[in-house]
């Protein structure tokens, strides 16, 4: 993806579940601490609207629609919104405030590709085998 001076949107991924050492009282002052942060930063424009996700799901292949998410999974994803910044790095110091990271969430923040997909052009999605060295 091509950087520029511009702000760009960064998806932020909300990943894991809370300590269980921590008390409800505590994650729940992480919680709050999250809503006021999220809110400033919503209204100055640093954030764009985002979402938490509720437990069910389906997971669609080629063959099946199963229900999921599966408790098994290591990477639980609860969440995502949108950061406004001039970078990755930017962006990344930006979701490094949020509260609830001390407390077992992790967050995982990429940029958009406003480019289409192709099949001739290396992507998340492109297997090992397609790649040149």
């Amino acid at each position: 993806m091509k950087q520029d001076a511009a702000n760009n949107d960064y998806l932020v991924i909300c990943r894991g579940q809370w300590d269980e050492s921590a008390s409800k009282d505590e994650v729940q002052n992480a919680i709050d601490g999250f809503y006021v942060w999220y809110e400033r930063n919503l209204a100055s424009g640093k954030i764009k609207p985002g979402s938490r996700l509720t437990q069910e799901s389906r997971v669609v292949t080629k063959t099946a629609i199963t229900d999921g998410p599966f408790a098994e999974a290591k990477e639980l994803i609860g969440g995502y919104w949108l950061i406004v910044a001039a970078g990755l790095d930017e962006a990344a110091r930006m979701a490094a405030e949020n509260p609830c990271l001390a407390y077992g969430l992790t967050l995982e923040v990429r940029p958009l590709d406003a480019e289409r997909a192709a099949a001739t052009v290396v992507s998340n999605e492109t297997p090992v085998a397609w790649r040149k060295a």
